[in-house]
């Protein structure tokens, strides 16, 4: 598939290394896997405007690492390097005297690798950046994959690269005019049900859309047709993930992420599910590794009541639900069963991703500042999307239907009147209800 979007990220890092032949850069580039770091980083600095530096940490010696990256400098820029250095910090010394007398640009892939290689390698960094940051001219950019460790290397202030970085981007997937975009350039007469499925499975995540693309798997039935094929690249993708963010410890987390997938999605029905004390493993799903959101009524004010866990990530939900869950017919092939059973309960899960996608289109069109759920205490009213116009007080009530014929307005109308009965300060700006489904999309 072709390089799409990233427009703005593309001017932005173009940005930052125009300023760095006047000032050192320190760029921190975040994003969780497969979203398209490493290809946008390649696309922004590898154009011959400056010497450019890519090295890809990978989990080896320290001394293999430097190795490899020593002969990589010498290919790019005229570096002295003395002897066959041994420790990362060494190498990087050199690097940034080099800086002061010529700009280059220095990528570091996947960063927080270091830290288990030898997390000393980050004070070494550290000492060789503060001698030479002051006079160098480095468009300095380091990529990271795992939220939990780049959030340990950058933003604790116990850390040696604390304060640092001169900047931050975080990729995000594509947005949902762009997948349509995406969708459409390869299968015109696509349906709404194809780009459902495209956004249920992929959340616009560039590297799975990709991957569905360069198979030609154009419409749902292909879509999940490929995802269970025999050299199927997603079967192990929710683990390779995870493990790198969880480590040994994720047998609990596993099975708090299966049940929200699964639709249980309240504090007593997870651990019901699970059977023992989660709201370490909760809380640290939140905010640590932020898998799970934990939300509450739009206008709720904040506490641990009335609150459901949701996991944010299409793929990640629908692949705790459709192979996780069933990875023991996964192993064994039976693919008819499995196509079945996706088939059955396919329509129901994808009505969240669905949701996802008018609050992420309405965002876009920027049509409102403020968009949540709301829920009663008694679970006797929901409202799928209450969206606000903040500067003009405007609310508008939305429900979510797959199937557009199961919209009932008089219902909706009902449950926006509970919502102003424990909301009346709401009320005066003015409103409107509407039903929206997939044909809306």
């Amino acid at each position: 598939m072709k390089f799409y979007g990233r427009q703005d990220e593309l001017a932005e890092l173009s940005k930052i290394r125009d300023l760095s032949r006047e000032a050192a850069r320190f760029t921190v580039v975040t994003g969780r896997r497969r979203v398209g770091k490493t290809e946008l980083i390649d696309r922004a600095f590898n154009d011959g405007r400056m010497p450019y530096i890519y090295l890809l940490v990978t989990r080896r010696s320290e001394k293999d690492l430097c190795g490899i990256f020593q002969e990589e400098v010498k290919r790019t820029v005229p570096i002295n390097l003395y002897g066959a250095p041994e420790r990362f910090g060494q190498l990087f010394e050199s690097i940034m005297e080099y800086s002061v007398h010529e700009p280059l640009t220095l990528v570091i892939d996947e960063f927080q690798e270091f830290d288990i290689i030898d997390p000393a390698i980050f004070g070494d960094i550290q000492g060789a950046w503060d001698r030479y940051h002051k006079t160098a001219k480095i468009n300095l950019v380091v990529c990271g994959s795992v939220n939990r460790l780049i959030n340990k290397i950058f933003f604790d202030d116990s850390q040696p690269l604390y304060g640092r970085n001169t900047g931050k981007l975080k990729l995000n997937p594509f947005s949902v005019e762009l997948l349509k975009k995406i969708l459409a350039e390869h299968n015109g007469n696509y349906s709404k049900k194809d780009l459902l499925a495209l956004w249920t499975i992929t959340g616009g995540v560039a590297r799975y859309v990709s991957l569905f693309m360069d198979a030609k798997a154009y419409t749902r039935k292909a879509m999940l047709k490929f995802v269970y094929s025999l050299a199927s690249p997603f079967v192990d993708e929710g683990v390779v993930i995870l493990s790198s963010e969880f480590g040994k410890e994720y047998s609990t987390y596993f099975s708090i992420l299966s049940a929200v997938a699964s639709g249980k999605t309240a504090f007593a029905e997870i651990k019901n599910i699970v059977g023992s004390d989660i709201g370490g493993h909760l809380t640290k799903l939140e905010t640590f590794y932020s898998f799970l959101s934990k939300t509450q009524p739009v206008y709720e004010k904040s506490s641990n009541k009335n609150c459901l866990y949701r996991i944010d990530d299409c793929f990640l939900r629908f692949w705790f639900r459709f192979i996780y869950k069933y990875m023991h017919l996964v192993e064994q092939r039976k693919n008819s069963p499995l196509m079945e059973i996706v088939e059955r309960d396919f329509d129901a899960f994808s009505g969240i991703a669905l949701e996802q996608y008018f609050k992420a289109k309405f965002l876009e069109e920027g049509r409102y500042t403020k968009i949540g759920g709301w829920w009663d205490r008694k679970g006797e009213n929901e409202i799928d999307l209450v969206c606000e116009n903040e500067f003009s007080g405007r609310l508008d009530f939305y429900e979510i239907k797959t199937n557009a014929s199961r919209y009932d307005r008089r219902e909706l109308e009902r449950k926006v009147e509970a919502f102003f009965r424990k909301h009346p300060d709401k009320e005066a700006g003015g409103h409107e209800i509407a039903g929206v489904s997939i044909e809306d999309m």
